[in-house]
Formats: structure tokens, C-alpha cells, sequence
């Protein structure tokens, strides 16, 4: 196989400036030595392949980490030879100029780029041109897949994710920032196109950053591996050798070692980890310790406090006794006797008729009157 040409070589770095400082003296033969056996299987294709070499196939360092570090980093690595080629596509997102329609913004760029020597950008695009033309998702799917890397203006680069979309991001294109009123802006349009970035996340150990292509020699792929290499362990913000594994690899071809961190870095690792453990049994014994001083200390006032009484609750009734009712009938007053024609009407019988009316009056229920 291609990985048994390549022996890894194990370089022992303490620190993120030893690993730097090593690599001047013996890291270069063994990346030379990579970088020619990438080359000789990448001309070992089949014809169709060949058509890919043609293009320039992008060739990547990948790098694994000892730890995955806390916080998400980007590292931007300038790399001594272009790593793009000329059929490359670049497209600039520039702000809205006041007073200006979207034509004037363009060619007022236009002009500001050709003024201080950018010749690699091939289209602009103003903000409110981006709002109005590229809205509906198939336009942005095109316009991420018409052009390979994306510039921004600083000035308006948090305002780019919400016109973008998700694709941008996911596929790792998203817009880089540069300042448009530097005096050196052809300078640092250079170092951007040509140059390259790794993005360090906090969601896995490994991470791959594109050097060089395949239409480059060995030597200057060599040298930007080299000043890939420096850069990142000068940047990371990680202490100590940070750095385990370094790969070289291509789209089709297997990741060739050219960077393994010494076996000593294992029991350091280990060091910290058994310190760290100490430290919490350390915490959960003191912790411990406290808890059954303070169950002591419960158990000692529920002692010395009195015992108190408990009191009796008062029982009483919840229904009211009811009411005796009148065993005793009330008399119906006598009924008065009618007087008949026949009869003869004294004033005594008149008397006795009123008071027996009146007393059955009184009897009966009142009813109220309708309206």
C-alpha cells in the first residue's frame, strides 16, 4: 500500500514552540517524502482521473488533537505559494453605498479594486442586490455552487448569515471579513485568496485545512505544509503539545502520516487525569465530612429542645339538634251555623256569624294578588 513507503517519525515536543522549532530540522524530509508519493499515485490514476489532476485537485493537512479544546477557533495560515488556482472563482458581498443605485456600488468597487492592484475577484455583489435577487433557495444553492470562496465586507458581515442560509456554513464557505478601507487592501486580499483557514471545533479532536493542489510542484507543497504546520502550533490556544497526528491527504487518496506526537504525552495525560480525580474525592470527602457534622449537630438541638404537649381538639357538633314539633293538632275554629230563612234573626245570631267569619279569616293562608 502507499502508507508502507512512509514510515512515521516520532518527534517529541513538550510545547506548542518546541514542536515549531522542531519542525525547521527534521519534519521537512519526511513531508517531502509525503508529498512525492501523494504525487506519484495521483499520476497512477486511470484517464478519468487524469481530467481531475488537471484541475488542480486539492491536496489537505489534517490534524488530530490530543484534547478537544473548549472554545471554537479559526486560524488563518498564509502559505508562501498560492494554493488556489487562476480558473478559481472569487465573489465579494460589499455594502450599499449611500446615494448610489446597485450598478454605481458595482462599478464603484470595480474601480477601488483595480486602483490598488486586486485582480482575483470576479464578481461583486452589493447587499440590497443579494436581498432583492438571491432570496428563494434555489438562487442561493446556485450562487453557492458558482463560485468557490466568498469575501465580505466587514462592515456588514453579521448581517450575511440571516441572507445566506444554513448551506454556506455547513459546506464550510461561508464569507471571510476584510477591511475594504485598509491602505494595503491588495496585500490582504492576497493573503485571504491564496492563503487558507482552520476552523478548530469544540465537537471533535480532528480538523483539515486545504495547503496546496495537485497541479503544484513538490517543493512548493512542501513549504506550505511547513508554514501550515508553524502557524497552527503558534496559534492554538491550547497549552502544551497539543498536536498528535498530522496527515497529508488528497480527495481519493489514503491520509499519509507525516507527524506523530511521542508516547510520553500518554502518561501526562494520565497525570492530569488521576490529579483531577484526587481533587473531586478530595472535594466529596470534605463534603462528607460537613454533612455528617451538621446531622450531628440536628440530632443534638432536637435533644436539648422541650417536647411539646399536644393538644386535644374540642369536639363539636356539626348539626344543629332539631326542633320538637307540636305533637298537639290545631283546633279548626267551630263552623258558624247558617242561618235559615225559616228561622228568626235575632241580633245574638248576627254577633255569633261575624266572629266566625272573622276567626276563619285569620286561618287561612294569604295569597298575593297578581298585578
Amino acid at each position: 500500500m502507499l502508507v508502507s513507503r512512509l514510515p512515521s517519525r516520532r518527534l517529541s515536543a513538550t510545547s506548542s514552540c518546541l514542536f515549531s522549532a522542531l519542525t525547521k530540522v527534521a519534519f521537512a524530509p519526511q513531508v517531502k517524502k509525503a508529498v512525492q508519493a501523494l504525487q506519484s499515485f495521483l499520476k497512477s490514476k486511470s484517464k478519468a482521473d487524469v481530467l481531475l489532476l488537471d484541475d488542480g485537485q486539492p491536496i489537505s493537512l489534517l490534524f488530530t488533537l490530543w484534547k478537544i479544546p473548549r472554545q471554537t477557533q479559526t486560524i488563518r495560515i498564509p502559505l508562501p505559494h498560492g494554493q488556489r488556482s487562476d480558473t478559481d472563482e472569487v465573489c465579494l458581498f460589499t455594502r450599499d453605498e449611500p446615494r448610489m443605485s446597485a450598478e454605481q456600488t458595482q462599478r464603484f468597487y470595480k474601480k477601488l479594486l483595480e486602483e490598488r492592484g486586486v485582480r482575483n475577484v470576479s464578481e461583486i455583489i452589493p447587499l440590497n442586490t443579494l436581498k432583492k435577487e438571491y432570496k428563494p433557495y434555489e438562487a442561493k444553492r446556485r450562487l453557492l455552487g458558482n463560485f468557490d470562496m466568498f469575501l465580505s465586507d466587514e462592515r456588514i458581515r453579521r448581517l450575511l448569515p440571516s441572507h445566506l442560509g444554513k448551506h454556506f456554513y455547513t459546506t464550510k464557505k461561508m464569507p471571510i471579513s476584510i477591511n475594504l478601507q485598509s491602505n494595503n487592501l491588495g496585500r490582504d486580499v492576497q493573503r485571504l485568496v491564496q492563503g487558507t483557514r482552520l476552523t478548530v471545533t469544540n465537537r471533535g479532536c480532528c480538523s483539515m485545512a486545504r495547503v496546496a493542489h495537485s497541479n503544484m510542484t513538490a517543493d512548493e507543497v512542501t513549504e506550505n505544509v511547513e508554514a501550515a504546520v508553524r502557524t497552527v502550533a503558534a496559534k492554538l490556544r491550547m497549552k502544551g503539545s497539543v498536536v498528535k497526528l498530522i496527515h497529508l491527504k488528497s480527495l481519493t487518496s489514503v491520509a499519509l502520516p507525516i507527524y506523530t506526537s511521542d508516547l510520553s504525552r500518554i502518561s501526562v495525560l494520565q497525570r492530569s487525569k488521576d490529579n483531577s480525580k484526587t481533587k473531586k474525592v478530595k472535594k466529596n470527602e470534605a463534603g462528607d465530612e460537613t454533612t455528617k457534622e451538621q446531622k450531628k449537630k440536628k440530632q443534638r438541638d432536637e435533644e436539648e429542645e422541650e417536647e411539646i404537649p399536644q393538644l386535644v381538639p374540642i369536639e363539636t357538633p356539626s348539626k344543629r339538634p332539631k326542633m320538637e314539633k307540636p305533637t298537639q293538632k290545631p283546633t279548626k275554629p267551630a263552623a258558624a251555623k247558617k242561618v235559615t230563612t225559616g228561622s228568626k234573626v235575632t241580633k245574638a245570631s248576627i254577633k255569633a256569624t261575624r266572629k266566625a267569619g272573622k276567626t276563619a279569616q285569620t286561618g287561612r293562608r294569604k295569597v298575593p294578588k297578581g298585578k
